[in-house]
């Protein structure tokens, strides 16, 4: 399933961002996609490390696990999202998710990158995106 951002979405984060630089190129490649993450994450990854000899969907699924692994056991991480959402038209709330993103995974990250990242988590929601790091905590 691919996770897109709508017009509307698209315009909003790009006022949110517009003095954050690193995130300008994602935000140039989320509008030629038409807010397709998946896609953008991918032309990001291919300009930054070489095309891949392997699947680039497989890539992004790999990369969401490992920042769910990452991201999703900690609280901070949380309540920064929680907060967010209370208040989505914050600058600063959004810029702290991604710099926070940069900074809590364990291996370097490029901030483009996390970018794209955090607006999936934004999209689907965290709740949803942390149920899937563990599936049997939802059956219980």
């Amino acid at each position: 399933m691919t996770t897109q951002l709508t017009a509307t979405e698209i315009q909003n984060i790009s006022q949110l961002l517009q003095d954050y630089d690193p995130a300008q190129k994602t935000l140039a490649l989320i509008n030629e996609t038409n807010g397709d993450l998946e896609k953008s994450f991918e032309e990001l990854w291919t300009e930054q490390h070489g095309k891949q000899d392997f699947s680039q969907t497989k890539l992004w699924q790999s990369t969401v696990t490992v920042f769910r692994q990452e991201l999703c056991g900690k609280e901070g991480f949380q309540n920064q999202v929680k907060e967010y959402n209370k208040n989505p038209t914050s600058a600063p709330l959004l810029t702290g998710l991604i710099v926070s993103v940069v900074h809590s995974v364990g291996f370097p990250i490029d901030p483009a990158i996390a970018t794209v990242v955090v607006l999936y988590i934004l999209k689907v929601g965290i709740n949803i995106f942390c149920d899937y790091i563990n599936p049997e905590a939802t059956k219980k």
